[in-house]
C-alpha cells in the first residue's frame, strides 16, 4: 500500500528532505526529475545521515553524504562510492509519484 509522504512541490529539484513515518526515519532526494526514497541510516554505523534538518547532500548536491563519517552514495541507487562503507548501499524505499504527491511503500515491519 502506498503512503503519502507529501506535495510534488515540497520537494524541489537539487533538494533533499527527511521524513519520519510509521517510526522510521526516511530521506527523499529529487534528481533529474526523478523522486528517490531511502532509509536514513547510514550502512557503516546505523547512524542517521544528516548533520542538520534536511541536509542530505554534498556541496554540489550531486550525492547523498554521510554527516559522520563523509560516506557519498549515488542518488540513483544508493551505492556507496566512497567511505568506510564503500560496496555497500543504502536500503531504497519504494516510491512514486503523480498529480496529488509523492508516495512511497513501506517496508512491512513485524
Amino acid at each position: 500500500m502506498l503512503i503519502y509522504l507529501c506535495d510534488k512541490n515540497a520537494l524541489a529539484e537539487g533538494q533533499s528532505r527527511g521524513f519520519e513515518m510509521a517510526g522510521l526515519q526516511l530521506l527523499a532526494v529529487r534528481r533529474a526529475g526523478q523522486v528517490y526514497a531511502y532509509h536514513n541510516r547510514c550502512p557503516h554505523r546505523a547512524v542517521p545521515l544528516h548533520w542538520q534538518p534536511d541536509q542530505f547532500l554534498d556541496a554540489s548536491a550531486s550525492l547523498i553524504q554521510c554527516a559522520t563519517h563523509g560516506a557519498l552514495f549515488l542518488i540513483e541507487s544508493g551505492e556507496c562510492i566512497a567511505g568506510p562503507c564503500e560496496g555497500k548501499s543504502l536500503n531504497a524505499i519504494e516510491c512514486g509519484e503523480n498529480a496529488q504527491g509523492i508516495w512511497v511503500k513501506l517496508p512491512e515491519q513485524d
